[in-house]
Parts: C-alpha cells; sequence; structure tokens
C-alpha cells in the first residue's frame, strides 16, 4: 500500500520514474474514490469528473451530474500498461504498442472490456482506456490502484471546458472533492485522440 507521507510532498515511485505531489490532496481523493464518491481533476488532457470505474452506483452518479444518456460509454483512465490485460480481453499486439509509445494523449476503444461497472462500457462490451502519462493524475491513478473515470466536466450537450475556469458551477458543486491542483492552469486542453479496436484486429481512427 502507498504511504502517505504527513509532509506536503513525497516521492512517489511509477515504474521507472518518479514524481513529486501533493500527497495529502491525493489521499483524500483515494479516499472519496473508495467512498463511492465523485471527484473534479485534471488529466493528460482536459479536467475530469472521475469515480471508481468498478463500482457502479458511482458511475450513475456521473450519468446523472452530467445528465447525460447511461447508454454512452465513459472512458477509463489508468496509470500503466501493465493495468491493460486486468481489464480487457485480448489486448491487440499494436495495441499494447500504441499505448505504450504514443507521445500525446490516446485512448484506445478495445472490443472487449472485464472486470469494470456494466455501465462503464458501451453497449456492445467495448470501453475506452486511456494510459495517462500527465503527473497528478497518474499518481491518482497508481495510488487508487483500480482504474478512475475520466470524462469531460461539463454538461451534456454543452461546450468542454478548455480550462478549470471554464468549468460550471454546478458541475463543481456536483462532486465530493474538487482538486486544487493545476487550478491556475489557463493553457487551453483538448480531448484526446481515439482509436477503435474490433474483435478481428482492424481499428479504426475517430478522433485524431
Amino acid at each position: 500500500m502507498l504511504n502517505f507521507a504527513v509532509a506536503k510532498y513525497q516521492f512517489v515511485k511509477i515504474g521507472k520514474i518518479f514524481y513529486i505531489h501533493y500527497m495529502n490532496e491525493i489521499k483524500k481523493m483515494v479516499e472519496v474514490l473508495r467512498s463511492g464518491g465523485l471527484i473534479l481533476y485534471p488529466t493528460d488532457t482536459v479536467w475530469g469528473i472521475g469515480c471508481d470505474a468498478t463500482n457502479e452506483e458511482a458511475v450513475r452518479k456521473i450519468f446523472k451530474l452530467k445528465k447525460r444518456a447511461d447508454s454512452k460509454s465513459l472512458i477509463v483512465l489508468v496509470d500503466s500498461v501493465d493495468r491493460l490485460a486486468a481489464y480487457v480481453d485480448d489486448v491487440p499486439d499494436v495495441a499494447w504498442d500504441l499505448a505504450e509509445v504514443s507521445d500525446t494523449p490516446l485512448t484506445i476503444i478495445y472490443p472487449t472490456g472485464k472486470n469494470l461497472a456494466p455501465n462503464v462500457m458501451a453497449e456492445d462490451g467495448s470501453v475506452g482506456i486511456r494510459v495517462t502519462n500527465e503527473e497528478f493524475s497518474k499518481a491518482l491513478c497508481y495510488a487508487f490502484r483500480k482504474p478512475i473515470i475520466s470524462t469531460s466536466a461539463n454538461i451534456s450537450g454543452n461546450p468542454t471546458p478548455e480550462n478549470f475556469y471554464q468549468i460550471e458551477d454546478e458541475i463543481k458543486n456536483g462532486v465530493d472533492y474538487v482538486a486544487e491542483a493545476r487550478r491556475d492552469e489557463d493553457e487551453k486542453k483538448s480531448p484526446s485522440s481515439i482509436i477503435k479496436f474490433e474483435k478481428n484486429g482492424t481499428f479504426a481512427v475517430l478522433r485524431k
């Protein structure tokens, strides 16, 4: 289990990389996730609404907050390609390579997900997973040790916020914890690229 220090900063080992993070904040967020709550947090793309991707009731809260049809699937974040086998049946070889070497945020939709809340996956059983290399979200996923939902912080149908300041109060007030990290950044962020794999191994680019 990850050792959270009382000190404000601590080194966290993620694979071969060491990051410095606000460990007290990550500890609080992990507690919220474990209790079935919702978080608002910075990711490798836009700010996201998150919850435990294995908790069906928590996922249902996200659909309710976003006023989004629960027939739509959600994207899942993990901290390492090593997590994929636990949540995907038969990861194609090329998908392993893409997930590991992509130098920009890339969401891969796999044909068959497993060990996730049923309402995370699409009606055909597929699931979109992204390996995050952004420091904060990577450390959060590492500390939680389970996949975390990452869906844009907006009411369904409204524009996707490009930074924290553009997030609606309804979203901020509708979650159980709002991350302090990276709030002051005004750089505009955009969603990830998306590639979808079929069961026969073919794939298509859905969003560049």
